[in-house]
């Protein structure tokens, strides 16, 4: 399974590939992909979005359901879902269990 993943130029926030190929903010909404032929029109989807200067750096993540939620397989991009390894209070876990 995979995630497509970019930073939204306006403000520098993590964003994914939603289903209806918009970005979201929160990995749980992303929309998640097993065909390689899904993964490739995601992709160019994002490319476009860069063109349009909605986001930067785009790229593929591997995910998988961990407890019934999403989850990426790399730590790094486990920390870019979750925010910030410092001041844990103002990441976006924290939004979430407030909301």
């Amino acid at each position: 399974m995979k995630v497509v993943t970019a930073y939204r130029l306006l403000d520098g926030e993590v964003v994914w590939l939603g289903v209806e190929g918009n970005w979201v903010g929160d990995l749980s909404r992303a929309n998640v992909l097993e065909a390689k032929e899904d993964v490739a029109a995601a992709m160019a989807t994002a490319q476009q979005s860069i063109a349009d200067r909605e986001v930067v750096e785009a790229y593929e993540v591997d995910v998988v359901l961990e407890d019934g939620c999403l989850t990426p397989k790399r730590l790094r991009e486990r920390i870019r879902a979750g925010g910030p390894t410092i001041l844990p209070d103002l990441g976006k876990l924290t939004r979430a269990a407030t909301a």
